[in-house]
């Protein structure tokens, strides 16, 4: 049964937190970068032009460890998600053992014959059984590509 155990995924707190995080450094390298440049003299503009584009492979190189931590939270929690969707899919199709079992004892609805379980004093609505096309009336017999009584009146005004 440990094989079908969900991988417990990061808290949002702490996949937000290596988020933030890695932003805030991002945006701490590009100002570093931009105020170096302003003191050096080079222009406004060209100054942060310059400095984000520098900040660019220069994060990449330099903040490898958080982008690689914020990275794994997202891989665990996708995996965490995929791993219960696969669990709770094998319990709906009844693959895992005693999925649906209720404990009362009878096999899981799913199994159970209708026609038994309706008792002779319950009437059977004919309608119900019918198709969707009869139960819509006189409206299901109009002609392919027509809308019904009004249609296209506003375009004749």
């Amino acid at each position: 049964m440990s094989e079908d155990r969900v991988p417990r995924p990061p808290s949002p707190g702490q996949t937000l937190g290596a988020m933030w995080l890695y932003t805030v450094l991002r945006f701490g390298l590009f100002l570093a970068l931009w105020g170096l440049l302003w003191v050096a003299r080079v222009p406004g503009l060209l100054a942060a032009t310059i400095a984000l584009v520098l900040s660019i492979p220069l994060s990449y190189i330099l903040l490898r460890k958080q982008r690689e931590r914020l990275a794994a939270n997202l891989e665990a929690r996708v995996a965490a998600k995929q791993a219960q969707r696969h669990n709770l899919d094998a319990q709906l199709t009844g693959e895992a053992e005693g999925a649906l079992d209720d404990g009362d004892g009878f096999p899981p609805a799913a199994e159970r014959d209708p026609a038994a379980e309706r008792s002779p004093a319950v009437k059977r609505d004919p309608a119900a059984e019918r198709s969707p096309a009869a139960r819509r009336g006189p409206a299901a017999k109009r002609r392919p590509g027509t809308r019904g009584p009004g249609a296209g009146r506003s375009a004749q005004q």
